[in-house]
């Protein structure tokens, strides 16, 4: 609780992209209209997600009227139930018109609701009726006869969101519509981002700059932590990358463990108790919350919980890195397979995540740029259709008005290695330098507070791209989730 850090300009960098968005979604729009193929979509081509528009479906100016037919035929029976809505609740006395906080502050499914034929949750009818009235609207102008193709997520998600909440209330054609928005929006939603590769990567680097900044940073403190817990020797002035309350308190842990690591005691206490008190505060865990074996360990752990548009922009920034002119000849971090599954893995729905994972080998020499190894995995979240097999394993689930998540996918080859370095070089270019963050606070973990003089020595330890479009850097070894 203690280490908890809210930093809203995180999530800050689509008004960076916006020119860049506007011509994909216009170039996409362009594509859908005119009937389009993407160019080189036949089945002899190598790399499929290397063309513009990858993943539309060939049929998508087919299904766009489709789409809207069944949105206003689904629209139409929500309206007759918010019309009814009155005499049910008339006849129910145990429910009230609308009770937000009640709905939300529930952690089981409200059956009685259920099976009185009310829409589950906090949302009436009339609500459900406003919320799939806007999405008729939106996507389809009848006076001016154009579509929207920036709603068709959001008709996805409705659809998704009342065949797992709302399946009871027996909408007619709503199925049909979840499966023409999701074919649609498997197209639609990743070349939002870019339609092609190189325009990906331009967008995610500008959208995904500061967290990839912070991200690398945090490797890079935990790498020059351990090395002083490797190395008693090593000085405060070689560790560039440590906050200065930090590393002042590693140099008072001497101690360690059989296996060469810090043990969770400390060798000494500072001579004013109350200041060390209050740095263990900032940097480790509170053993009032902390349910661990050795809460007064240092955390090495960092959690981004972030947006959608991150989390694409993030993904694109991983994998097609090797594209730009400053890393020419160099190959992908994501190896081929993955390349190939993530073009037909296209929505990352609430809680996907890319995991950074950093290991570090002791029985490499600290010089060794082999010591130190980055392993990366994703999950898609809760990606799974509500119109899965009734009798498999998620049946239960769906009843209950859930979905699993998936579990992670190795983004590289079992057994290749990614050092540090490595990772560094190629995703430096794309990232927020160190020095372009605001100072410490006593929250920020891993932001300085030495100043100029140890923001020059950075500089000089770890030289930036001249030549690298916006000036951005790279990313972390932690969970960036949705």
């Amino acid at each position: 609780v203690s280490l908890v850090s809210k930093d809203s300009s995180m999530l800050d960098g689509l008004e960076d992209a916006s020119i860049e968005m506007d011509e994909a979604k216009a170039r996409l729009h362009e594509i859908i209209i005119s009937n389009a193929k993407a160019k080189n979509t036949n089945g002899s081509v190598e790399f499929p997600w290397m063309v513009d528009g990858a993943g539309l479906p060939p049929n998508a100016s087919e299904l766009l009227p489709k789409m809207a037919t069944l949105t206003k035929q689904v629209t139409a029976q929500v309206k007759l139930l918010a019309e009814g809505e009155d005499e049910k609740l008339a006849l129910t006395s145990s429910f009230s018109r609308y009770d937000q906080a009640k709905a939300l502050g529930k952690t089981t499914i409200d059956a009685a609701r259920i099976a009185a034929g009310l829409p589950c949750g906090s949302e009436s009818f009339l609500l459900m009726f406003a919320r799939w009235k806007k999405l008729e609207r939106d996507l389809y102008n009848e006076r001016k006869d154009r579509f929207d193709i920036t709603q068709i997520p959001d008709v996805y998600d409705s659809c998704k969101y009342d065949l797992v909440h709302n399946a009871h209330l027996n909408l007619k054609g709503l199925e049909e519509l979840y499966k023409v928005a999701q074919l649609l929006a498997d197209g639609v939603i990743p070349n939002e981002y870019g339609i092609n590769p190189k325009q990906k990567l331009k967008i995610g680097s500008k959208i995904a700059r500061r967290l990839m900044g912070k991200v690398l940073i945090d490797l890079r403190n935990t790498r020059e932590e351990a090395i002083c817990v490797a190395d008693p020797k090593f000085t405060e002035d070689e560790a560039l990358f440590l906050p200065t309350k930090e590393v002042e308190h590693q140099q008072k842990i001497q101690v360690r463990n059989e296996d060469g690591r810090r043990s969770s005691t400390t060798s000494e206490k500072s001579m004013d108790q109350e200041d060390e008190d209050d740095r263990e505060t900032k940097y480790r865990l509170d053993p009032k919350y902390a349910n661990v074996k050795t809460p007064d360990r240092h955390v090495r752990t960092r959690l981004y919980f972030t947006s959608e548009s991150h989390i694409h922009s993030l993904m694109n920034v991983l994998r097609y890195c090797n594209l730009d002119e400053s890393l020419h000849g160099e190959d992908s971090l994501v190896c081929q397979s993955t390349l190939d599954r993530l073009h037909r893995t296209r929505e990352l729905d609430y809680m996907s995540n890319i995991v950074l994972r950093m290991f570090e080998n002791t029985e490499v020499p600290l010089e060794d740029e082999k010591r130190f190894r980055i392993e990366m995995t994703f999950s898609r979240g809760a990606d799974l259709s509500p119109l899965e097999d009734k009798t498999s394993e998620t049946s239960s689930l769906l009843q209950e008005h859930t979905l699993p998540i998936m579990g992670p996918e190795r983004l590289q080859e079992v057994g290749s290695c990614l050092t540090l370095d490595k990772f560094e070089k190629m995703v430096r270019p794309f990232a927020m330098p160190p020095e372009d963050f605001p100072p410490a606070t006593p929250q920020a973990l891993g932001y300085f507070s030495k100043g100029a003089g140890v923001l020059e020595r950075l500089a000089s330890f770890w030289p930036f791209h001249k030549g690298a479009a916006n000036g951005k850097i790279t990313e972390k070894a932690a969970n960036c989730q949705k």
